[in-house]
């Protein structure tokens, strides 16, 4: 059974979000052997944009923080209240270096048992197809390029593509694109797990 994530899957996993037991599990079934898992390599490079901007948005709240801060410490009265804030503006830049390394292992993880989709011209050529089509953000184009690209090279007998926020893919014409190729699309990761277990059972 062929399993294709995108950015969510990976981000969920690097900050820890609430289906993030999910997405181990099915790593884990992959690298046992009873899944393929298929991400496509831009999603292994798309989270490093995330959280370097959310690096950029804790840096600037960090700044802004800390020069209130330094206005209410001439007042003796705040001393207490300003250290324990400022420990909480440290934890800021503190969580995106953790956020990064674990960033890191998570893809480090995923190459090692999963199978990437290379980025070539022909996705992207048809991305920019499917951007149009579908007002897809390009994101989300190339994504869906690289899975469909991937089912036409190997048409497996049963699929699913894991995505997070359905809102992005929420498109009647892909579902049906997908569900030609036998892939089932799944806007929650806790569902594509009890989907896929489901189907490895049967």
């Amino acid at each position: 059974m062929n399993v294709y994530a995108e950015t969510n899957f990976v981000l969920e996993m690097t900050l820890r979000q609430e289906q993030c037991r999910d997405c181990e599990a099915i790593a884990e079934l992959c690298r046992e052997h009873r899944i393929t898992l298929i991400i496509p390599a831009y999603s292994l490079a798309e989270p490093y944009e995330t959280l370097i901007r959310r690096h950029r948005e804790r840096k600037k709240l960090k700044n802004a923080l800390d020069t209130e801060l330094n206005q209410l410490a001439r007042t003796d009265a705040y001393t207490s209240e300003i250290l324990k804030i400022q420990s909480l503006t440290n934890l800021l830049i503190q969580s995106t270096e953790d956020e990064m390394n674990r960033l890191e292992d998570v893809r480090d993880g995923l190459i090692e048992v999963a199978e990437t989709v290379p980025l070539n011209s022909e996705i992207l050529k048809s991305s920019a197809e499917h951007q149009k089509e579908h007002d897809l953000s390009p994101q989300d184009a190339i994504v869906y390029a690289s899975v469909l690209y991937h089912l036409r090279q190997n048409e497996p007998e049963t699929a699913c593509f894991l995505n997070k926020n359905s809102k992005d893919f929420d498109d009647p014409d892909i579902s049906e694109m997908l569900e030609h190729y036998r892939c089932k699309i799944l806007s929650r990761f806790d569902h594509g797990y009890q989907f896929i277990i489901n189907k490895i059972r049967m």
